[in-house]
């Protein structure tokens, strides 16, 4: 288990994981971007921008230092919105201790490269540290976790013992942590699951039904693992806690950004003023791009995907983008 423990970001759910963390006795020190902003959240003990209502641990300690924030560390917490990634790994890199692990809790696609977190890192990084690169991802709606209410996820890494480490780290009363080795599919289907909640959401804000909303899920998963598939992740991970679970969460959650922005778009707001109605990153908006150039470069067919994008990225009106889909051409499931 690991017990000295840097947490880079301050977002939603850095906090929530400096939050568990520390009160399993880890020393949990937590770095930021911007370094007032960092520095409102230790005066607050609140994380009032993205972690409203929950007081911080006294243990956390809040440090801005680059060198000090790696300093002396057994894991790293990469809490870093996937598009924003390689320009705070690039100005970190040079302070990363070489034989410690890097865990990544973000998920996207970055535009683009069309890399996942992980291969950002390693990229970025370039010393041969691939098995020490792993995933924690599931249905981890961060303001359920600060409440403390029954949740679950996966570590996903190449090296079986530091995913064996990394369970027994991350798992609490309410929170049980399982193991995989499947890292591109854990990762791909974190990514991919925010576009699906956009459509989701969708069509929560057109009124458009259960039925609709039922349909979309299981043709959307449909999609994520014709594409996960065929860039080598094993298929019963979209079946899982990282596919389906993480999927259903994120398209039926109140509080989730991806799905919420989408209802906007759903309800008639412009993609620009549903972006503007949430103080978080809605990843799906950047992955959508990278999706559609993956499956564009796989030769996978994922037509609510691309029903997506043409909303977002080409001004295609919502309920031309729905009756297109329901007139595509019949065939089997």
């Amino acid at each position: 288990m690991f017990k000295d423990i840097s947490i880079i970001g301050d977002g939603g759910m850095g906090t929530v994981l400096a939050m568990l963390l520390c009160e399993k006795a880890v020393a949990v020190r937590m770095w930021g971007y911007e370094p007032a902003q960092l520095a409102q959240i230790a005066r607050d003990r609140e994380n009032k921008k993205f972690l409203p209502g929950y007081e911080l641990p006294r243990g956390l300690v809040f440090e801005p230092d680059d060198g000090l924030a790696l300093s002396g560390v057994d894991l790293i917490v990469s809490a870093v919105p996937c598009q924003f990634m390689r320009n705070v790994w690039s100005r970190l890199k040079g302070h990363v201790p070489q034989a410690v692990p890097i865990v990544s809790v973000a998920k996207g696609v970055e535009n683009d490269t069309l890399l996942r977190p992980t291969q950002i890192l390693a990229e970025l990084l370039r010393s041969g540290r691939s098995d020490k690169l792993a995933v924690l991802s599931g249905p981890t709606i961060a303001d359920e976790l600060a409440r403390k209410l029954p949740a679950t996820a996966c570590a996903a890494t190449a090296d079986g013992e530091l995913a064996r480490q990394l369970q027994l780290t991350f798992s609490a009363e309410w929170f049980r942590v399982y193991t995989n080795s499947d890292i591109i599919g854990v990762e791909l289907a974190g990514a991919m699951k925010n576009v699906i909640a956009i459509a989701a959401g969708i069509i929560d804000g057109t009124g458009a039904g259960d039925n609709a909303k039922a349909a979309l899920l299981t043709r959307g998963l449909a999609e994520i693992s014709r594409l996960g598939i065929a860039m080598g992740a094993r298929p019963q991970t979209f079946s899982g806690l990282t596919g389906l679970g993480d999927l259903v969460t994120t398209c039926i959650s109140p509080t989730g950004r991806n799905r919420a922005f989408g209802e906007r778009v759903g309800q008639g707001q412009t993609v620009e003023q549903a972006k503007d109605a949430t103080e978080s990153v809605v990843e799906g908006i950047a992955t959508c791009k990278s999706v559609v150039a993956l499956a564009g470069r796989d030769g996978i067919e994922m037509p609510i995907t691309q029903a997506v994008y043409e909303v977002l990225f080409e001004n295609k009106p919502v309920q031309t983008a729905i009756a297109d889909l329901m007139q595509r051409q019949l065939k089997a499931e």
